[in-house]
């Protein structure tokens, strides 16, 4: 059996744990149990228990971005990124929380965010703005979608708590808008939250453009 098909394997396995029995659950002795071998044998393709932690996590993000949208605006280009991503930690239990703890500089992460920040640049961006602007959209969308699967994993309800209905009563202003959260659409307050970031980078770059125009001789 090839090393590549192993390291797949291993990988493979990590990601069923995890969809199973959520972060806390994904040990290196239940993946090794899993797959039937000593945990030592783990570290045959993985420095460490981060480096493999790491490899899983870059993972989740290998369907994101890759497609290319001919003439897409940048604008465009970072909500269907971000949208991608959304989903794709979505998809995994736990999903945006494990990539959050490693959030590693790999091969899927550094594909993607090269592809924002070339975007930016070519919109004119320099290089503070392009980056920022980047991983801020990013760590949104992963900081969003983290409170969602939490959400959706215990999903709090006043009425069975008097401490949370006691603190609602006293804040009416909190109340009214714990309700409006749960009577929306998750989506509705992702794109929300999302073109109003993006609202405010258009403008850090607008900003910009009349800055050179005022120094140009």
């Amino acid at each position: 059996m090839s090393a590549k098909i192993v390291r797949e394997q291993v990988i493979s396995s990590a990601l069923q744990l995890l969809d199973t029995l959520g972060m806390e659950g994904l040990t290196m002795r239940k993946l090794a149990d899993m797959l039937d071998v000593q945990v030592p044998s783990l570290y045959w393709h993985f420095a460490n228990k981060d480096a493999l932690f790491e490899a899983v996590a870059d993972t989740l993000l290998e369907q994101v971005a890759t497609t290319t949208v001919v003439a897409e605006k940048w604008q465009e280009m970072f909500f269907r990124i971000s949208c991608e991503v959304r989903q794709e930690l979505l998809a995994h239990r736990d999903g945006a929380r494990f990539l959050a703890r490693t959030y590693p500089l790999s091969d899927n992460v550094a594909r993607i965010s090269s592809q924002m920040i070339s975007s930016l640049k070519e919109a004119g961006a320099d290089d503070r703005t392009a980056t920022w602007g980047t991983f801020s959209t990013l760590y949104f969308v992963i900081g969003f979608t983290i409170e969602e699967q939490a959400f959706a994993e215990k999903r709090p309800d006043h009425n069975q708590s008097p401490d949370l209905q006691s603190l609602l009563i006293r804040y009416p202003v909190a109340a009214s808008a714990w309700h409006q959260i749960l009577q929306s659409d998750p989506d509705e307050g992702f794109h929300f939250g999302l073109k109003m970031s993006l609202q405010g980078l258009a403008q850090n770059l607008h900003t910009l453009e009349k800055e050179r125009c005022e120094m140009s001789p």
